[in-house]
């Protein structure tokens, strides 16, 4: 099992002004929640290390770690990964979640029956040449109109919009939220030796103790 996010994280040792009386010799030792690990850009930007990867049901950042790594401690490099900050509003909505979601920003008239925007059909000339693909959002009485070279004639499609309504237009919304890429497991050691590199301290401070610590009043956290 590998170490989790946190174990990679420096100290630094910060006065203990808790208690009357604390001298200012008097530390107290905390992680630094302020370093932050990233992936390399030259790994990050490049797919060929990455493997696609749809999350099912309620699962979580965790549990996708487990089934991928079969180490539930490297949730946070599953989140990394896709760049995922606020697991709340980055990840995938639980079903229940999702449901308490949609009734509370809708009532149920408007969020079954309520039309949040109009979306394309497909259309296409008879030698199959798209003019217009399908999903793209449209005015509710778009039309288009072409020449099908098969034909020999000018088309108009005028029946090309679609209604989406607010539950469909939400639920897309969190499903797309289920496509992420993992990292392959043949890149962790990689990923491992950097986040050790970034979260260092580098020497020349006078606050500097060692690579994992610092230590002062007024604290350079990000050094």
């Amino acid at each position: 099992m590998a170490d989790p996010y946190f174990r990679y994280l420096p100290e630094f040792e910060y006065v203990n002004r808790t208690k009357e009386g604390r001298s200012e010799g008097d530390y107290s030792v905390v992680k630094n929640f302020f370093k932050r690990g990233k992936l390399r850009e030259d790994i990050f930007q490049d797919l060929t290390f990455f493997t696609k990867y749809i999350v099912e049901g309620d699962d979580r950042p965790d549990t996708v770690a487990s089934k991928v790594y079969n180490d539930p401690t490297l949730d946070w490099l599953v989140l990394m990964a896709n760049n995922i900050i606020n697991v709340q509003s980055e990840w995938p909505m639980t079903q229940a979640n999702f449901h308490a979601y949609v009734t509370n920003k809708y009532d149920e008239e408007t969020l079954y029956s309520g039309i949040h925007h109009y979306e394309s059909r497909e259309v296409k000339t008879t030698d199959n040449s798209i003019i217009i693909p399908a999903g793209q959002r449209v005015g509710v009485a778009q039309s288009v109109s072409y020449y099908d070279n098969a034909l020999g004639q000018h088309v108009r499609a005028t029946d090309i919009a679609l209604p989406v309504t607010n539950f469909t237009h939400e639920e897309k919304l969190n499903n797309d939220r289920r496509n992420i890429f993992v990292l392959k497991s043949s890149y962790l050691n990689i990923v491992f030796d950097d986040l050790e590199e970034i979260m260092a301290y580098k020497k020349g401070s006078t606050q500097y103790v060692s690579e994992t610590l610092v230590q002062g009043d007024n604290i350079r956290l990000f050094d």
